[in-house]
């Protein structure tokens, strides 16, 4: 199927005017031939909404919003101030999106070819770029790295971020000291406490040794409570892939 055509689905935006009243599902299609959607419903209602567009290896990424009630996406908003700085290639990776303390939007993505270079170790590697809504909500702040030590990505990576202004940055990694490839990788987090605007550097986020699947993607959230919930693929042994669940 050609991803151009890919529907994704949320709830209708009308509230139940009962509790045993259904809520009606809408198919729709990503505005501008979008593909890799990413969706997100806040507290008053309202659909908050990334696609990309552009080359596999360095394309962009838009947001656009929907009011209750209202029949049409906003105005699309590019969220990556460097051209070409989004990687897309293959269904693992691409922007995620998450909304945190007053429904602010957060946006992270493995670099593309059109994105400035880290540096890590004395060495250029893969940027991990982060951005979020400014104040206004017009427009995204200029991107940022927020890898300080632990480079070698792949698969993708994830944001999550809850009421009070945690967020929370992942991404699975290689230490420059690994030797045991997918089996040496491991997840690790960086933290902000002030919605975003720093973060400190990264930790692991399990003492436990389960290695990562080096090519497969990973999902996070955060729940109303500010419990935090992560998913991925190990490697363990560089064999065993179960995926994985952390709370």
């Amino acid at each position: 199927m050609n991803t151009r055509w890919l529907l994704f689905l949320f709830c209708a935006l009308s509230f139940c005017a009962t509790a045993a009243e259904s809520q009606k599902v809408t198919a729709m299609r990503a505005p501008e031939g979008g593909i890799q959607p990413q969706a997100a419903v806040d507290s008053r209602g309202v659909v908050h909404l990334i696609y990309f567009k552009g080359d596999a290896a360095g394309g962009d990424v838009f947001y656009v919003r929907r009011l209750p009630g209202e029949g049409d996406f906003s105005k699309p908003i590019r969220v990556n101030s460097q051209t070409g700085s989004v990687i897309a290639a293959g269904t693992i990776r691409g922007a995620q999106l998450a909304l945190g303390k007053n429904n602010r939007v957060h946006v992270v993505w493995n670099g593309g070819k059109g994105a400035t270079k880290a540096i890590v170790a004395g060495k250029e590697v893969t940027p991990l770029l982060y951005t979020r809504l400014n104040d206004s909500g017009v427009a995204f702040e200029p991107e940022r790295n927020v890898i300080t030590m632990v480079a070698g990505l792949d698969g993708g990576s994830a944001v999550a971020a809850d009421r009070v202004g945690n967020v929370y940055v992942f991404w699975h990694g290689s230490a420059p000291d690994n030797e045991e490839k997918e089996a040496g990788r491991a997840v690790f987090v960086a933290r902000s406490t002030d919605e975003g605007a720093t973060f400190a550097p990264e930790q692991p986020v399990l003492k436990q040794r389960t290695g990562a699947c080096a090519c497969c993607g990973m999902k996070a959230m955060a729940d109303a409570g500010g419990a935090v919930y992560l998913l991925y693929r190990a490697a363990t042994g560089n064999t065993e892939r179960g995926e994985t669940l952390l709370v």
